[in-house]
């Protein structure tokens, strides 16, 4: 019998629900049987991971769903689900990603708002520096400090080409820095600096014709054929763009980066460089707002005067933190900054 419509009230109606109606679980799996594992190179939305840093244990993964846009990038420590024996055509799942301790930071030039990361976690910033053919480049070496002060990386200056030319000119202009050097030779095997780099991770940059290629051979005797195994993710691809990390025979890590064209700098603030120079910090507190640090004409109010002429301070490490304040400000020469034609 039909019923008088005129009769019916709101509880006589049946509302289907739409479709994503339904409130969302704020649960979200707790990933017990994850296992550990470091990034070790990415390629077109995959990235290659050493179980628990193990290079004989490579698994491809791609970002779980849950970790949205979360960058991952060379070096992160991440979780793993899912097929993690790295056999052939499996992949797993990047469900976390652990804090970083360091990161190497960059941006397209010093105008551009958006930072990359390149590598994180990294523990020293090898800066290779050719002392000749081609000839160093000052500018682009106080850049690199000031990413390695900026992002907790310890920077070593590594100078290639020693058989060239003399090291004592360039490396008077870094003496008040207390910087590590490491010179090596081509005709001489790179000892000294194999020992740095044991059991540490350490990212390589350099411009390209400096020798990083021939440094990184020579550390890692199978460098080409890792490279291609890390980067090709099965497209037999074996050079990348982009950073790769190769595993030393003795233990650590070394991140390689394709040769760099321009390093920004504008994702870092004054603060973060004098950091880095701990006579300072105190008295960069009591600068006035905006300070630059950088003292007359720029800052002529700057406060870290003071400290060399009570005598707490060298006024040659003054005189170099000034001079790193001035790259990241883009006020050193642009040939300095700008050259070759890769970028990372």
């Amino acid at each position: 019998m039909a019923r008088d419509w005129r009769k019916l009230d709101e509880s006589d109606v049946r509302v289907r629900p739409g479709k994503g109606t339904r409130p969302r679980s704020k649960r979200r799996p707790a990933h017990s049987d994850a296992v550990t594992a470091m990034v070790v190179g990415k390629d077109r939305g995959r990235w290659t991971c050493a179980v628990e840093a193990d290079p004989d244990r490579i698994v491809v993964a791609m970002r779980a769903r849950e970790l949205g846009r979360t960058p991952v990038v060379v070096g992160d420590i991440v979780d793993l689900v899912g097929d993690t024996t790295g056999a052939v055509d499996t992949l797993a799942r990047i469900v976390r990603v652990a804090d970083r301790t360091s990161v190497l930071r960059r941006t397209a030039d010093d105008t551009d708002p958006f930072e990359r990361v390149v590598v994180a976690n990294a523990a020293q910033l090898l800066i290779v520096c050719a002392l000749a053919d081609p000839p160093p480049r000052s500018g682009f070496i106080d850049r690199c400090l000031v990413a390695a002060y900026a992002g907790g990386l310890e920077p070593v200056l590594c100078l290639t080409k020693a058989d060239l030319a003399d090291p004592a000119p360039l490396l008077a202009g870094y003496a008040d820095l207390d910087l590590p050097v490491v010179v090596t030779r081509h005709d001489a095997d790179p000892a000294e600096l194999r020992e740095r780099l044991t059991d540490r991770v350490s990212a390589l940059v350099g411009h390209s014709g400096v020798g990083k290629s021939t440094l990184v051979n020579r550390l890692v005797p199978d460098a080409f054929r890792r490279t291609g195994e890390v980067s090709a993710v099965g497209k037999g691809k074996h050079t990348s763009v982009t950073a790769v990390a190769l595993p030393l025979p003795d233990g650590g890590w070394v991140v390689d980066t394709p040769g760099i064209r321009s390093f920004g700098l504008a994702h870092i603030e004054p603060d973060d460089i004098v950091a880095a120079f701990g006579e300072f910090v105190a008295a960069a507190e009591e600068c006035p707002p905006g300070c630059g640090h950088r003292g007359a004409p720029d800052d002529p109010d700057c406060y870290l005067d003071t400290v060399v002429e009570s005598g707490d301070a060298r006024p040659g490490r003054l005189a170099s933190l000034r001079r790193l304040l001035a790259s990241r400000a883009g006020a050193d020469d642009a040939p300095d900054r700008n050259s070759d034609d890769q970028t990372i």
